[in-house]
């Protein structure tokens, strides 16, 4: 598995696991949640994606009951989580309204929280979940800078900013942002061209892609892109989520896809992707079918 590096202090693998639907899994028991974990860890992926919203607040807790009953775990793993979205759903059950929140109050508390949750000591990358119309980015700058400065946190970034908000953001602090979490896929492919890939490549730093499967909606239908795709894994014997990874794998920006399964086989198939070798003429090909015609 090819690693990516963020900065000197942080390191990837190029796939990562996304652990957004673990709280939605029938099946939310230590012992389950540890073979996913080394379902990755087996086929090198050590880079695994929480927030504090998800599965309703539970998701870093149930992730935590695994790393403490496994000790050894941790070590091997990189962890990604998020914070800013308040929903009234699980210890903020009694807000009035959702919201984002990028105070400072409301980041440090988030941090004590996912620490606590997933009973780690650090957090190796620490997301602003979406932006906040309201942010006072003075406030929302200082505090990430102290977060990284406190060790807490080992690197800070963003999720679902556009250039502007990344820039504004990034003017008012001294540590580096690291990494823009957006959503790219066949299913989307806006981003190849309305300047959000554009601005992190001409930039150096690595997007993560979430949802490069469409949502589930790359895994089923029979238009010309699912009939390009089915080919493609025919030829690679890999099935079409191998394929719409790969897409994203080739391109020369080095996106790290995020990939969130709570399937066992699945998840043992993710690195699937990495037997994809696309050409520049096949990149187009799925490319042109995502578009719906011949690009000008």
């Amino acid at each position: 598995m090819d690693r990516v590096e963020l900065s000197d202090q942080i390191e990837f693998s190029r796939l990562v696991y996304g652990m957004w639907r673990i709280g939605d899994d029938t099946d939310t028991t230590t012992g389950h949640v540890q073979a996913k974990i080394n379902a990755c860890l087996d086929q090198g992926i050590t880079t695994f994606d929480q927030a504090d919203i998800y599965g309703g607040y539970v998701a870093e807790a149930i992730l935590g009951e695994a790393l403490k009953a496994d000790k050894g775990l941790r070590p091997k793993m990189e962890i990604v989580t998020k914070c800013d979205i308040v929903a009234p759903a699980g210890r903020y059950a009694d807000a009035p309204v959702k919201y984002y929140d990028t105070s400072r109050a409301h980041i440090m508390q988030s941090i004590e929280n996912s620490l606590s949750d997933m009973a780690i000591d650090h957090i190796d990358l620490l997301l602003i979940h979406r932006p906040d119309p309201f942010m006072d980015h003075h406030e929302t700058g200082a505090a990430l800078d102290e977060a990284v400065a406190s060790g807490k946190v080992r690197g800070v970034g963003v999720s679902n900013f556009r250039p502007y908000d990344w820039t504004l953001l990034q003017s008012a602090m001294k540590t580096p942002l690291l990494t823009n979490q957006i959503e790219i896929s066949l299913g989307e492919i806006s981003p190849f061209t309305n300047g959000d890939l554009a601005f992190h490549q001409q930039n150096g730093q690595h997007l993560m892609a979430w949802s490069p499967l469409g949502g589930g909606g790359l895994m089923s239908g029979s238009d010309k892109l699912h009939k390009v795709m089915d080919e493609l894994a025919g030829a690679h014997s890999v099935d079409r989520a191998a394929v719409a990874v790969a897409f994203l794998l080739t391109h020369p920006a080095g996106i790290l896809p995020v990939m969130g399964t709570n399937n066992l086989d699945r998840i043992k198939r993710i690195s699937d992707a990495l037997k994809v070798t696309l050409d520049r003429p096949t990149w187009f090909r799925l490319y042109e079918a995502a578009l719906g015609h011949e690009v000008a």
